[in-house]
């Protein structure tokens, strides 16, 4: 059975508004929830990027049941891997054991920040699989030290930890990343509903199998309701006309005003092109169950700019979530 999540985005909420919103997720019955872990946000006119970990660890104490993940922090740059197992430790206690580690090579726009540079794709999956790594090892509890080729840890030992070890979950978007990454990782993350990415996954030597109570392949799509089309064709464009550039250049741009540049000439129509917009509930279906049709277990929704998230939250999600279970 499809398990269906509600997406905290830091770019265009609040850190109470997002902790509020959680809350809400839960009593309409979202399975899970996801935080994406932004330094800024892709646009100016989104307006938000409070720090991931302290909205989560709010969330935490707010909710029971919701099961919560980062969607996605890079483990690579702007954190080191050993802050980032002792904070996922820390979280999953705070949770019960509510918490999955979402991890990815991470874009530009949040780690140029700490002024290490941005390196090419290739040496940011080898600064990953390393990252995870340093992130099991912490996790067994013992003490670590860890002397590679992107990270030294010296005596570093995580002194809380949960019942069970943080599960982690690793972003992929295509052949290379999936081969060099999957045999590492516990879950599937990917934005696109590529059934391909699941076949790979399940085919490559010692990446746990998707499905039969294994893996997640966890997916995420944008939606963007509003009583109008009109309104939500606008809302759309004025805060997610970015999405259209695709990870492959996303993931290159360091600031806002460069994602302000490259979509520039991006019009409403080309957005609401590849974002439901507006109010029809099958539409907004269609495009949400084409990540089971294409083998995903998880799909989480984004529910594009504030503007509109708690009438979505307190009218619309409830509605939605039966017509997604039954569809």
């Amino acid at each position: 059975m499809t398990r269906f999540g509600y997406t905290l985005m830091t770019e265009q909420s609040g850190p109470r508004e997002l902790v509020s919103y959680a809350q809400d997720a839960e009593r309409t019955g979202f399975d899970f929830a996801v935080c994406s872990d932004h330094y800024s946000p892709w646009l100016v006119e989104q307006g938000h990027a409070p720090y991931a970990w302290t909205v989560l660890g709010a969330v935490a104490q707010a909710t029971s049941d919701l099961q919560l993940m980062t969607y996605v922090t890079c483990p690579t740059t702007r954190y080191h891997p050993a802050v980032v197992a002792q904070k996922a430790a820390t979280l999953a206690v705070l949770s019960e054991g509510r918490f999955t580690l979402g991890v990815g090579t991470g874009e530009s726009l949040n780690e140029h920040v700490v002024g290490g540079g941005w390196p090419g794709v290739g040496t940011r999956q080898e600064m990953l699989a390393e990252a995870i790594e340093v992130i099991r090892a912490l996790h067994t509890g013992e003490l670590v030290d860890h002397h590679g080729e992107f990270f030294d840890v010296e005596s570093a030992r995580v002194w809380d930890l949960p019942d069970d070890p943080v599960q982690i979950g690793v972003a992929v978007g295509g052949d290379r990343a999936i081969e060099a990454l999957a045999p590492l990782a516990d879950h599937l993350v990917a934005v696109e509903p590529k059934g391909e990415y699941v076949e790979q996954w399940n085919r490559t030597d010692g990446a746990p199998r998707v499905g039969d109570g294994g893996a997640r392949a966890i997916g995420q799509v944008p939606i963007c309701w509003a009583p109008d089309e009109e309104s939500a064709v606008q809302l759309a464009h004025d805060e997610f006309r970015w999405f259209g550039g695709g990870w492959s250049v996303n993931a290159d741009l360091p600031t806002p005003a460069g994602f302000a540049a490259a979509s520039q000439f991006v019009r409403p129509e080309d957005v609401a092109g590849s974002i439901p917009c507006g109010p029809d509930l099958d539409a907004i279906a269609e495009a949400v169950l084409a990540f089971p049709k294409a083998g995903f277990t998880d799909v989480a929704l984004v529910q594009v700019g504030d503007r509109y998230q708690q009438q979505f939250l307190d009218e619309v999600a409830g509605p939605l979530l039966e017509k997604l279970r039954a569809g």
